[in-house]
């Protein structure tokens, strides 16, 4: 752990020895050397072979763990990674084994439990979980369907709101699978919000498959809560359904300031920053004034970059200022901005060349309520303190310069600090410097035919000293996976940047993506409207520890209670725990208080493991508890405006050449095979409804019945409209006849409320009838019109004796199933000896080659090799990690196959 205190006692002409202070400069530094050395941090990284995938795809990572200061953590031992849905649900979870501080895994995303939509992976370790969830890490990832679509769209959201009215034209287009226009075709429309219909309707697509569908409600709905669903009808007994999150339909804007460090003062010339950003999260580009309560112009500002920018001005003591702001659509607002202090301190700081300048500045009503007091400045970097000073108040202005050499690259976080340990004022500042890991990628050849091996050299320059490390490398075809390099989530935007900061961060690689004097700027603009908290000096001041609830897991463990039948816990108890795969068994005692442990098991996951306690007096009076596992909760996504929305055209190039290589499996899923046809249900099975006519008007099958929450939202395709906690036939209810139909599952006549009660998953069909026929079931009961739930059937099969011996399973004796580490998988790497023949199948693959085992030498040199896919076009090789020094760095190489 690389934890270096240098304390500087000089500032320019005003830094002088301090007189007694209540708590010593030494003492809060001591303090905080100390909570880093007890409470270390720990970030993760991951590393995927690549930045999106489709359905039937495998997601390749490495991670890399390591502590706040970037060296590899020799802490946790065991990484836990999620894949998360839209929803907020979780899909998928694994849990790996973490060696030298690295692992690596996979995630095979299954057709048949994965459908297109925006996931995102997060990453931690238990340890991790005793600080803010803001710095585990988090990368959204977008999954494509090129196996299971019949429906490919493209939405386009226009909308505008009043006090009276929210308005919003929605613009789609509708093609089939193979890229054809559906044209004119009905589309039936409504949209959910709140778990209410707030608006529906049924349009006609153009000659190019275009429906524009107006949507219009009160503006107290929730619209960008809501979501719009549509069915496309293909034909009498085919409709294709898409439905589109409304959050970016009806975008407001909002903008934010931040006074440089902290505080608008009295007097006291400050740097203001400003963040403009619509809802959905992004920056909108905005421009205007700063005017006084009497309509004075102060200053203009403008942003520089994705909505952020800064401005200078002299606030003054009870004047109330305001932004009148012009947003890039044309949108205006007018801000507020903070009050003004009449008195205070704050701290300014900048870079100029190879220094870091910086200014300390104090109103004279400050200066003279605390003459000659004594602050300290502290900077620190990755929670270690490369800077301390200290000084007494005698002027209104301090300025010193410190070379940036004295701090490594990353955010600086320097504090102004009260001799009581009452922060005063803090700056955040991104330092740059030439020491991060070079490196150095080069090809035996500059191009290369297909299927033609390549022979790949690294060598690492730069950093600190030269050590082992470890590295992964991706290759990918770059004319079927199209990267924009800005949005990237790379070793360094995460550990320098988003692991760091809270809040969401647009385009977080583009400040390190060929990284100049602007973008320096710019990050300069994130520094200034970003927040920053890792700890809180009071807290360390007063020796306050944080709350732990977790340890570094050094491996699985399986703890629990034993108990006896009377409740009390059993002391001394004897244990004996096996895993039948492994051939392995280790027994444990129970302290005083029943509990047991058994620490660092290594088995896969689903393993069976089997916990016995026969080997007690009275062993049939015991009782096995197995305490369950803690994960954290999962929060809604601070990274939600990297979602897509029109996920077909967007990865229309990555999801053709899916198609392509799951052509196979589509056509394993078009065999027909030949069996014994099995009887359907109908409402001729029940007596009740005999008198129906033989056909129903409209047939709808259970398996069509998804995605609707209550089931009356999905009976729209059945020609049924609900209006008022009613079913009406459509078709007579747009006639103005507003008679409800009757409602039966199976046999039984039932209500509205039975219906929505129904599991979809349980229903066989639902039948529509737009008349009674000769049942007389609508002259009864004075309705128009029967709906016919059919319910599938539930085959009664008699227990065995297996089955009712487990419902009274001994209670001495448990087998359990706990989450174990992940399979571990392997690339597919080919070997080819020659060109392609007219007998073997093309190799389309995107991922030409993935390898998390790069291992550098002393020298930090490596080598690999792998073979070319079949088409032609560029290669990129990216390749990412650290060594054991803490160097970590990214190299791009690009090569052509001709």
């Amino acid at each position: 752990m690389k934890f270096v205190l240098l304390f500087f006692f000089s500032f320019c002409q005003v830094l002088t020895a301090s007189a007694q202070t209540e708590i010593p400069l030494k003492d809060i530094l001591e303090k905080t050397a100390k909570h880093y050395q007890t409470y270390p941090a720990e970030k993760v990284h991951l590393h995927f072979d690549k930045p999106y995938y489709a359905v039937g795809d495998t997601i390749w990572f490495k991670a890399y763990v390591t502590l706040e200061q970037h060296v590899p953590s020799p802490l946790s031992k065991v990484l836990h990674v999620e894949l998360i849905n839209s929803k907020d649900s979780l899909v998928e979870s694994l849990k790996l084994p973490v060696k030298n501080s690295v692992t690596q895994g996979s995630l095979i995303l299954n057709y048949l439990n994965y459908k297109q939509g925006n996931y995102r992976i997060r990453a931690y370790t238990k340890w991790m979980l005793n600080q803010n969830q803001a710095y585990l890490f988090s990368k959204n990832i977008v999954i494509g369907d090129a196996i299971n679509k019949n429906l490919n769209t493209n939405i386009a959201y226009k909308g505008t709101f009043t006090d009276k009215a929210i308005k919003i034209n929605s613009r789609i287009q509708f093609k089939d699978d193979r890229g054809m226009p559906i044209i004119n075709k009905k589309v039936s429309w409504e949209v959910m919000a709140d778990f209410e219909r707030v608006a529906k309707g049924r349009e006609t697509t153009d000659d190019k498959g275009f429906v524009n569908i107006e949507i219009s409600t009160s503006p107290k709905v929730g619209i960008n809560r809501g979501e719009l669903f549509t069915t496309v009808e293909i034909n009498s007994t085919t409709n294709y359904k898409a439905s589109f999150p409304l959050k970016t339909a009806l975008l407001e804007h909002d903008i934010q300031f931040f006074p440089e460090g902290g505080d608008l003062i009295d007097g006291i010339p400050t740097q203001v920053a400003f963040k403009a950003i619509k809802s959905d999260g992004l920056g909108i580009n905005s421009k205007g004034v700063i005017v006084d309560e009497s309509g004075k112009e102060i200053a203009q500002f403008a942003s520089q970059h994705l909505g952020m920018g800064v401005f200078s001005f002299v606030p003054e003591l009870n004047k109330k200022y305001q932004a009148k702001v012009t947003f890039a659509d044309g949108n205006q607002k007018t801000i507020s901005l903070p009050e003004v202090k009449a008195e205070g301190m704050r701290i300014s700081l900048k870079t100029i060349d190879e220094n870091l300048v910086l200014k300390i500045y104090a109103n004279q009503k400050y200066v003279d309520k605390n003459l000659n007091k004594t602050f300290y400045i502290i900077a620190k970097s990755a929670g270690v303190v490369y800077y301390a000073a200290q000084s007494n108040l005698k002027s209104t202005v301090f300025t010193g310069q410190i070379a940036k050499d004295k701090f490594p690259t990353g955010i600086l976080q320097v504090t102004l600090i009260s001799s009581t340990g009452e922060p005063l004022s803090e700056r955040i500042i991104f330092l740059k410097r030439n020491d991060d890991l070079k490196i150095n990628v080069n090809t035996d050849l500059q191009a290369y035919n297909s299927r033609q091996k390549v022979k790949v050299n690294i060598a690492n320059s730069g950093g600190t000293e030269i050590a082992e490390g470890s590295f992964s490398v991706a290759v990918i075809d770059e004319t079927k996976v199209p990267v924009d390099e800005d949005t990237e989530t790379t070793i360094y935007s995460n550990l320098l940047l988003s692991s760091n900061l809270e809040g969401y961060i647009e385009k977080p690689n583009y400040y390190f993506n060929k990284m100049d004097a602007q973008k320096l700027a710019h990050l300069d603009l994130l520094m200034l409207t970003q927040g920053y908290r890792r700890f809180n000096y009071k807290d360390i001041i007063a020796d306050k520890a944080p709350n732990l609830t977790f340890l570094p897991e050094q491996g699985i463990d399986i703890t629990g209670t034993i108990r006896k039948s009377n409740g009390m816990p059993l002391d001394k108890g004897r244990l004996l725990l096996q895993i039948p795969e492994k051939y392995y068994s280790t027994t444990t005692m129970t302290d005083a208080e029943g509990k047991f442990k058994f620490s660092n098991m290594v088995f896969k996951d689903s393993a069976e493991v089997i916990v016995n306690a026969r080997n007690n007096l009275n062993s049939k009076d015991l009782r096995i508890q197995v305490d369950g596992e803690a994960f954290p909760a999962v929060y809604a996504n601070v990274n939600a405006a990297d979602d897509v929305l029109n996920i077909d055209s967007t990865l229309n190039t990555y999801l053709r050449n899916s198609k392509m290589i799951n052509n196979n499996s589509l056509m394993l899923r078009e065999v027909v095979v030949k069996s014994t046809a099995t009887t359907k249900k109908s409402h001729l099975d029940f007596a009740a409804l005999s008198g129906l006519n033989m056909m129903a008007d409209r047939t709808t099958t259970g398996d069509q019945l998804t995605g609707c929450g209550l089931l009356v939202n999905c009976l729209a395709t059945s020609g049924l409209t609900f209006v008022d906690n009613n079913l009406y036939i459509t078709r007579t209810y747009n006639q103005g006849i507003r008679i409800p139909v009757e409602i039966y599952v199976n046999d039984m006549p039932v209500d509205i409320a039975y219906l929505n009660s129904l599991d979809a998953k349980g229903i066989e069909s639902v039948q529509v009838f737009n008349n009674d026929g000769l049942s007389g079931i609508n002259r009864r009961t004075n309705t128009s019109g029967i709906l016919v739930i059919i319910m599938k059937e539930i085959k009664k099969v008699p227990a065995t004796q297996a089955q009712i011996k487990e419902l009274f399973a001994p209670t001495n004796v448990i087998t359990i199933k706990p989450k174990g580490y992940a399979v571990e998988r392997q690339f597919y790497q080919p070997k080819y000896t020659g060109p392609r023949t007219s007998l073997q199948a093309q190799d389309i693959r995107s991922t030409i080659y993935w390898n998390p085992f790069i291992n550098t030498d002393k020298d930090g040199k490596a080598s690999f090799e792998f073979f070319n896919s079949d088409d032609k076009g560029p290669r990129k090789i990216v390749i990412e990690g650290m060594d054991k020094n803490g160097n970590f760095g990214r190299s791009i190489y690009r090569y052509q196959v001709k």
